[in-house]
C-alpha cells in the first residue's frame, strides 16, 4: 500500500475506485467496505484508493469537546489498513478551510481535479463540504458530467458501521474488552512508553511497567485488572536488541487509581509473567484479550497482595484458552 500525505503531488491513478472516511478502528464494519472496494477494482482493472483525514474532523470540528477518544493512532491505523490490501492510502489533512468548501467545490477541486475517481464508493448518509450540504444525490447528480460513477454501500454496512465505532468505545471504557475484539476483529492495543513510577509493584513482589500512552488521544479502556499480552520494541535504549522483544509475553495489567494507597492519577501498569529485563524507555505495546476484575480499594498491602495472586493466576487461565 503507497501512503500519500501530499495532496499536491498525487499520482496519476488508473481507473481510481475511492472510498471516504476516518476509519478509526478499522473494525468488521470497515473491512465490508474495504471488501467492497477492492473487489470493485478488481472488477474495472483500477486502482483501490482511500481517503481518510487527519486529524480526527471532529477534533477540528468541535475543538472544545475533548469527549473523544480514538481507537487508532494514524500510524496504528495506516498499519492495519495496510494488512487489507488496499492499493493506496491518501491522508487529507483536515482543516477549518478545508470543512468550509462548497459541496459543488469538494466534488471539483478535491474529489476529480486531484483523484479523477472512476468510481466512489459511500454510504447512502454520506455527507461533505460547508454545513455538510454534499451527499450522495448531489454526486449522483453530477456523475455524468465528470464520468464516474457512484457505488452506495448497503444501509445495513452503513449502520454496522456507526453501531460499531460507537459501541467499540463503550465496550470498552467499561471494560467489555471480548465484546469490543468481537466488533474489532482484533484484540484491541495500546502503546507506550515505560516510565519510572513508584516502584510499588516492585515492593509488593510484581515489578510493574509503567506506560506512558504514545498518543494522549487514544481511549485508555476502563479503570480495572485485564489478561493481556505486552510486546516490547526490539530496539533497545542503546541499540540492542532483546530476545524476547519478537514475541507476545503474557501478563497482567492494572488501570488505574491505586485506590489502596490513595493515587490520584490514572496508571497504565503491565506486570510481565516470568520476566525480569531493565526496559525502561522501551516502547511497550499490550493487547488486551479479556476483562478480570473492576478495580478495588483493599485495607492493606498484604490484602491486595492476595488478590494479585489471584489475579495473575487468572489473567495464565484466561490467556492459555
Amino acid at each position: 500500500m503507497l501512503v500519500h500525505r501530499d495532496l499536491d503531488h498525487l499520482p496519476a491513478f488508473q481507473r481510481a475506485v475511492l472510498t471516504i472516511g476516518t476509519f478509526d478502528g478499522v473494525h468488521c464494519g470497515h473491512r465490508q467496505v474495504i471488501r467492497q472496494l477492492r473487489e470493485t477494482a478488481a472488477a474495472c482493472n483500477g486502482e483501490s484508493v482511500i481517503i481518510t483525514f487527519e486529524p480526527h474532523p471532529r477534533e477540528v470540528l468541535f475543538p472544545g469537546n475533548n469527549d473523544l477518544h480514538l481507537l487508532n493512532t494514524l500510524d496504528e491505523k495506516i498499519r492495519l489498513l495496510e494488512q487489507q490490501g488496499v492499493d493506496h492510502l491518501v491522508i487529507v489533512p483536515f482543516t477549518n478551510a478545508f470543512s468550509s468548501q462548497p459541496a459543488a467545490a469538494y466534488i471539483e477541486d478535491f474529489l476529480v481535479r486531484r483523484f479523477c475517481p472512476y468510481r466512489i464508493i459511500i454510504g447512502y448518509d454520506h455527507h461533505f463540504g460547508h454545513q455538510r450540504q454534499g451527499n450522495i444525490g448531489l454526486l449522483r447528480e453530477v456523475e455524468a458530467r465528470y464520468g464516474f460513477r457512484v457505488v452506495e454501500i448497503p444501509p445495513q454496512v452503513v449502520h454496522h458501521l456507526t453501531v460499531s465505532s460507537t459501541k467499540i468505545r463503550e465496550h470498552l471504557e467499561a471494560g467489555h474488552v471480548a465484546l469490543a475484539n468481537e466488533l474489532l476483529g482484533y484484540d484491541y492495543f495500546l502503546s507506550g512508553t515505560v516510565v519510572h513510577g513508584d516502584r510499588r509493584g516492585r515492593e509488593l513482589g510484581y515489578p510493574t511497567a509503567n506506560i506512558r500512552p504514545a498518543d494522549k488521544r487514544k481511549l485508555i479502556p476502563g479503570s480495572g485488572i485485564y489478561a493481556v499480552r505486552a510486546r516490547l520494541d526490539p530496539a533497545g535504549g542503546d541499540g540492542s536488541a532483546l530476545p524476547e522483544a519478537s514475541s507476545w509475553l503474557p501478563a497482567v495489567m492494572s488501570i488505574g487509581y491505586r485506590p489502596t494507597f490513595n493515587g490520584t492519577d490514572l496508571r497504565v501498569e503491565v506486570h510481565i509473567f516470568d520476566f525480569s529485563a531493565d526496559i525502561y524507555d522501551r516502547m511497550l505495546t499490550v493487547s488486551l484479550c479479556d476483562f478480570i476484575r473492576p478495580e478495588l480499594k483493599f485495607e492493606n498491602a498484604e490484602a491486595l497482595v492476595r488478590q494479585i495472586e489471584q489475579d495473575a493466576q487468572t489473567a495464565r487461565e484466561m490467556l492459555i484458552r
